[in-house]
């Protein structure tokens, strides 16, 4: 897989084929590169290969949807991208600006400790889960507190995360406990959290997956909203086609590979027709 020099403007990938509007403009850097990653298991003494080999690099500002059957292998790769999992083989790679004075440096997480990686993803990367996995014992502002909390070095703590509230709808919920919640109002909460410290990455396992088509596409439209707002890099796991239509990028994670969406059509011309 070819490398470039940390921090270089590069083209971005060629456009895809299909409905999804291609926003990802050129000379936008790489931020997370995927090379030769795998991932095995070894289940009733048989070993099942769920990743096998990726080479992938993504851009700065890109929504990457990630399409794939139930068990797959895409929260699989969300967690090895996060750094939550380790590979059985390869690296992940994400460029990461620390200094603040553009500076680039690449961070290979898969050769980072457990405890760096956490310390890792604290800083840089949010994530959206499909169980929204808020702390029951926690209100809505303490929810999205903690991870600048567990940071450190932020003197703002409750006015940023209250602002983000109130930019999520829930400005006026910030002492309600999750159970008092509805289910979108939740993912709201989770959004929040995932987006207050500033990340680099955002990574999302069926965000919407646990929720009603209304209030899923709702939500989905407040995260695309906040993340293209900010400039910022969302990778989406998700088994719905229709989410696809508002990505820049999609991928179909088949058998352990990552393919074009250009590759998937082609290859299954009776789901699409021909064009």
């Amino acid at each position: 897989m070819q490398r470039h020099p940390v921090g270089s403007p590069i083209a971005a990938p060629a456009a895809e084929s299909g409905p999804q509007p291609q926003r990802a403009a050129p000379h936008r850097p790489v931020i997370l590169c995927l090379e030769q990653l795998s991932k095995r298991y070894t289940e009733a003494g048989e070993e099942r290969l769920v990743l096998d080999a990726l080479d992938r690099e993504f851009y700065a500002g890109e929504f990457v949807c990630l399409l794939g059957k139930s068990g797959s292998g895409k929260s699989t790769l969300l967690n090895l991208i996060s750094g939550i999992d380790a590979p059985s083989s390869g690296d992940v790679t994400i460029y990461t600006d620390d200094t603040g004075d553009g500076t680039v440096e690449a961070v290979t997480i898969t050769a980072l400790s457990e405890q760096a990686r956490t310390l890792f993803r604290r800083r840089h990367i949010g994530i959206v889960f499909q169980f929204f996995n808020l702390i029951p014992t926690l209100t809505v502002l303490e929810n999205v507190t903690l991870p600048l909390e567990l940071a450190g070095g932020v003197s703002d703590v409750r006015e940023r995360a209250a602002a983000l509230l109130g930019r999520v709808g829930l400005g006026d919920r910030l002492q309600t406990y999750p159970d008092k919640l509805s289910g979108g109002e939740q993912q709201r909460v989770a959004i929040a959290r995932a987006l207050v410290h500033d990340p680099l990455l955002i990574l999302a396992d069926e965000p919407t997956g646990n929720l009603d088509e209304e209030t899923g596409e709702s939500v989905l439209a407040l995260l695309l909203e906040l993340t293209r707002g900010a400039g910022k890099t969302l990778f989406m796991a998700t088994h719905a086609p229709e989410v696809a239509a508002q990505a820049d990028r999609v991928l179909h994670l088949v058998h352990g590979k990552l393919i074009s969406d250009q590759a998937w059509r082609a290859q299954h011309p009776d789901l699409y027709g021909s064009d």
